[in-house]
Parts: structure tokens; C-alpha cells; sequence
């Protein structure tokens, strides 16, 4: 019995060290299907400003490689899918393709994956024969270079090669698709890399007919009684994801794999659907990212694996405008072009922070071509039932400069916004406001994400509506920032704006 213990103990360190490669992460995916695609250094600054340290390009683009040298974040690469051709039945192509595209590149930028090909056997079936050989290709270049130790190769499959993936422990494979699949693994296994999955519980919520719980799907708290139960193993199941986790191990299993780590190259929830997709919401796109994150730095695990988190990647940075598909498809990103948050992510209580918990440091600025006259009726408001403190406005301050109305309101209206904690709807002033991650901060007029030391009479402050002139505080009264005469202009022209 006790020799019987030892050696499940040794089983136990053995599965978790192959499992454990290397701490868990969170990173995003950059799509580029924008019609207005930001710079590379614009797109590295918000991974900076967002202590993002995980990136997945679906290329190698030589701009964001560049952008990217002596940043320290982590990226992977990829073979975008109609390269895969020539890659696979040549070894010198995909032997330059290593050279001009991560040997240049490395170690300045720090390439850890390359990603060869995307779906490739649910997408691409008839390059599926050929998938293989450009693995094994990429990763002889890599030898050659001797980087096979500090970058990894693996290819995205869908998690639709999964059969019968639930209960978790009766998934297989597509057997169309283990021809390939079980020489991929030997590969993935004989090179210490990982299997990468990408994992959708929106798509299996959508196509579950009301089966699977939105609830279930969005990791939300549930019931014991509404817990998932694997009937063969008595495994409980809280979430889609874990679910679709463990389906991926008990299928490679099933084809005799068992020391595998599983990385999933893709997850997220999209925030705008067409009418046909009523659960595309920005509240569900937060709730299920927010909790993914959660769930992942937690190491939690899965009710296979428990305490062997599984490092995730976020569909993704971007909203692309540009991209095929309903209107769902566009709408998976974390942030707009301009680097404005689509949703503040829910992270206060996910103890290690990822770098998307925007709440800290999210800015409220007047928007880009607003009109001059709603600005100003909007800064008087906000100067004066609004209750900022607007004496740094006044000539001589650190903020007069630049004098304009623009910059003037987005002074006042960031003061607003952080004074109301930063809720939804503080920082709208009837559509001439935006949320911002960029730090209007100027010269000595700085900005703070923290908060103003300005303070509400009553604890609270008016909607912007409020035209009384009780709502003014007195601070605001007798440090003569604007005359009375101006105030009564500035209520006036609001309220003939908002009539």
C-alpha cells in the first residue's frame, strides 16, 4: 500500500511538472481586420499602459516585431494559413521563413511560440495532410538556429474536433481528423510543447437550444443542485470552459496521450450581436471575461487537473470592424481602434492584477469634433453643478494652457468622472465625452487616474441636468474661477441644449 502511495506521488510531481512548464498567464490576441488599424507603437503603448505581457500576432508583421524589441512581452508568432502550402512541402521556405522572421528578430523581441497555421484541420482540410510536415519543418529551422529550446511550435486547432464533449470523459476526436491528429501530438509530445485549443463557450451556449445555461457559460456562481456532473467520473463541472478543457485531455487520451499540456490560443464573448444574438452583450462580454481571468490567475484549474491552471489567451485586442461574418464577428475586442476600453473589465478582487483592469487608469476627455458650443455648455456644467473645483483653468494655472474649450472641458470632465468613481454614464456628457486610456496630462497640468481632491457637499453630486442654482457648491462660489454673470450663461446655454 504505501509503495502503491509513493508511486502515485511520483505520478502526481510528473504530470504536474510537465504541466507546470512555466507560471500561468493571460494574454490577447491582435487581430488587424481594423479599418483603421493603429500604429504599431500605438498598439505596443497600450500593452504597456495595460502591463499586458502576452501577445499573439495571426502574423509576423516586421511593424509590430519592431514595435514590439526590448518591451520583455512575450509573443507569438504566427504562419498565417495561406502560407502554410509553402511552408509545408519545403523545407528551405519554411527555413527562411524562420530566418526573416524570427531569427532577425530574436531575442530584442521575445518570440516564445510559433504558431503554424489556424484551424487548419476544420478550415483548411485539404492543406491538413501537409499541417505536419510544416511543424516539423519550423521547428528543424529553429534547431538549426538553436532557439528549439526557447521557442516552442504548435498550430491552433477548434475545439469542434472534439466529439461528444460532454460528460468530458466520453470526448474523442473527429476520426476524419486523427490521421493527423495523433502524428501532431507525437510532435507536440517529443518537442515538450503544448496543445493549443481555442475554446468558445458563446458558440456552445448559442448552439445548445437553451441546454446549457447562460449562467454556466459565463462562469457565474451556481448551485450545487446546477452543477454539471461527469456520471463516469463524478467530476463536477461549474463552467462551459473547464468542461471543454478536460474534454481536450480525455480525448488525447483516448489516442494514448496523457502528458500533453493544454494552452488555449483563443476564448473571449463577443460585446454586439445581429437581433439573432440577444446574449452579445457588453455586460456578458465583461462577466465572462472578467471571471476567465479570474479563474485562470486563480489556478483554479480543472476538475481533471485541479491547481493546474491553463494559460489563455483573450479574443482579443481590438474590435475589427472589418471583419467577415455577422456583427458579432466585429465585436470580440477589449478596446475600440483608439485604445478606449469597450468595457472596464471586473477585476478589484482577482488578488494578481491583469493588465486589463482598466478601472485604474482610464481617463475622461472631450471627444475628437464635438461640437465647440455642447463642449462649453458641458464645462460650465461641470464647473458648476457638476462641482468641480475649475480654479487650475484660470489664467496663470497649470491647466489655462492650452486655452481652449476643448482642452479646458476635458480638464473638468475628467475631474467629474473620477469624483463619481468612474461609474457608467459619468463620463457621457450628452455624447461629447469618451473614455480614454491615453493621459491627457500636459506640462504641469497633470491628471490624475486616481481621483480629485475635490469633495461633494452632500456626498453626491447633480445629474447633469440639474439647473438649480443651489447645486453649486461653495468652494465653487467664492473662488471666483468664473464670474456669476458666466455661470447663469453657461445654465442657460445647457439648458436651451438640452430642450
Amino acid at each position: 500500500m504505501e509503495t502503491n502511495k509513493a508511486l502515485l506521488f511520483l505520478l502526481f510531481l510528473t504530470v504536474s511538472s510537465v504541466f507546470a512548464y512555466e507560471d500561468v498567464f493571460i494574454g490577447v490576441n491582435i487581430g488587424t481586420e481594423l479599418s483603421d488599424m493603429p500604429h504599431p507603437t500605438q498598439v505596443v503603448a497600450l500593452l504597456k499602459a495595460q502591463q499586458i505581457r502576452h501577445v499573439r500576432l495571426f502574423n509576423a508583421d516586421r511593424g509590430m516585431l519592431l514595435a514590439l524589441a526590448n518591451t520583455g512581452i512575450k509573443v507569438v508568432v504566427s504562419v498565417p494559413n495561406e502560407q502554410l502550402l509553402g511552408v509545408g512541402q519545403s523545407n528551405s521556405t519554411a527555413a527562411n521563413w524562420v530566418a526573416q522572421n524570427v531569427v532577425s528578430h530574436y531575442p530584442a523581441t521575445n518570440i516564445t511560440t510559433i504558431c503554424v497555421g489556424s484551424e487548419v484541420l476544420s478550415a483548411l482540410p485539404n492543406a491538413a495532410p501537409i499541417l505536419v510536415n510544416a511543424l516539423k519543418f519550423v521547428h528543424s529551422a529553429l534547431v538549426t538556429s538553436n532557439l528549439d529550446r526557447q521557442i516552442k511550435v504548435s498550430t491552433p486547432l477548434a475545439s469542434t474536433i472534439i466529439l461528444d464533449s460532454f460528460p468530458p470523459s466520453q470526448a474523442f476526436f473527429n476520426h476524419t481528423v486523427k490521421p493527423v491528429l495523433v502524428p501532431l501530438l507525437k510532435f507536440l509530445q517529443s518537442t515538450n510543447s503544448f496543445f493549443m485549443l481555442n475554446v468558445y463557450p458563446y458558440y456552445d451556449y448559442m448552439q445548445s437550444n437553451g441546454v446549457i445555461p447562460l449562467d454556466y457559460a459565463l462562469f457565474k456562481p451556481l448551485a450545487a443542485n446546477k452543477e454539471a456532473v461527469d456520471s463516469n467520473t463524478l467530476l463536477h463541472y461549474t463552467n462551459v470552459f473547464d468542461a471543454m478543457i478536460d474534454a481536450a485531455y480525455f480525448a488525447m487520451e483516448d489516442v494514448n496521450f496523457t502528458n500533453i499540456p493544454v494552452m488555449v490560443s483563443e476564448s473571449g464573448w463577443p460585446s454586439l450581436g445581429e437581433s439573432n444574438e440577444p446574449d452579445a452583450t457588453i455586460d456578458n462580454a465583461n462577466t465572462y471575461n472578467s471571471n476567465l481571468i479570474k479563474h485562470v490567475l486563480n489556478k483554479t484549474g480543472t476538475p481533471k487537473h485541479p491547481g493546474i491552471a491553463v494559460s489563455t489567451y483573450i479574443y482579443e485586442l481590438y474590435n475589427e470592424d472589418n471583419k467577415a461574418g455577422p456583427l458579432s464577428e466585429k465585436n470580440w475586442g477589449l478596446f475600440s481602434n483608439n485604445g478606449t476600453p469597450v468595457y472596464i473589465l471586473r477585476l478589484t478582487e482577482s488578488g494578481s492584477m491583469f493588465a486589463n483592469d482598466t478601472s485604474n487608469n482610464t481617463y475622461c476627455a472631450a471627444k475628437e469634433g464635438a461640437d465647440s458650443k455642447m463642449l462649453q455648455a458641458a464645462l460650465d456644467w461641470a464647473c458648476g453643478p457638476g462641482k468641480v473645483d475649475c480654479a487650475p483653468l484660470l489664467q496663470g494655472e497649470p491647466c489655462y494652457e492650452p486655452d481652449n474649450v476643448a482642452a479646458h472641458a476635458t480638464y473638468a470632465f475628467d475631474a467629474y468622472y473620477h469624483m463619481m468613481g468612474r461609474t457608467p454614464g459619468t463620463c457621457d456628457f450628452n455624447g461629447v465625452a469618451t473614455i480614454t486610456t491615453t493621459n491627457p496630462s500636459h506640462g504641469s497640468c497633470v491628471f490624475s487616474s486616481l481621483g480629485r481632491n475635490g469633495t461633494f457637499l452632500n456626498g453626491t453630486a447633480p445629474a447633469m441636468d440639474s439647473t438649480s442654482s443651489s447645486a453649486y457648491p461653495a468652494q465653487y462660489l467664492n473662488n471666483n474661477v468664473f464670474s456669476t454673470a458666466l455661470i447663469i450663461l453657461g445654465i442657460l446655454g445647457l439648458s436651451v441644449i438640452l430642450l
